[in-house]
């Protein structure tokens, strides 16, 4: 807990939330690991190594949650497409249902911060 990894996730999202988040992204529609990188900084992850991701999709790729074919056009370089699996939406739901269980510990967490934080500033006036 002390050491500095811990603070650098302080100012994103968890790398732990990037598998349901890609599996999320790809249950919306079918995509290329460029756009899903864009779509992740979107999301909120603000530093994102594209090494990284695409790792993810091969680990996701190999768990059969995910499967990719490669898509060839006239004006350019092939380009693998991903997808998510009946597996993979599976997986997706039980993450949408521990975050959900997250969510209410998250919640009370902010109740008591915010109450803390009134309780602080009125000490201080």
């Amino acid at each position: 807990m002390g050491n500095g990894k811990d603070k650098v996730h302080a100012y994103g999202a968890p790398k732990n939330l990037l598998i349901p988040c890609v599996l999320l992204l790809l249950r919306r529609m079918s995509n290329y690991g460029y756009q899903i990188i864009q779509e992740l900084v979107e999301f909120g992850f603000s530093s994102i190594d594209p090494g990284y991701v695409y790792r993810i999709l091969r680990q996701l790729e190999s768990e059969k949650l995910v499967q990719s074919h490669w898509e060839v056009s006239s004006g350019g370089p092939p380009k693998r497409m991903y997808s998510i699996t009946s597996a993979g939406t599976e997986y997706l739901e039980a993450w949408s249902q521990t975050l959900e269980k997250y969510q209410y510990t998250l919640d009370r967490f902010f109740t008591m911060y915010e109450r803390l934080l009134f309780l602080s500033t009125d000490k201080n006036k």
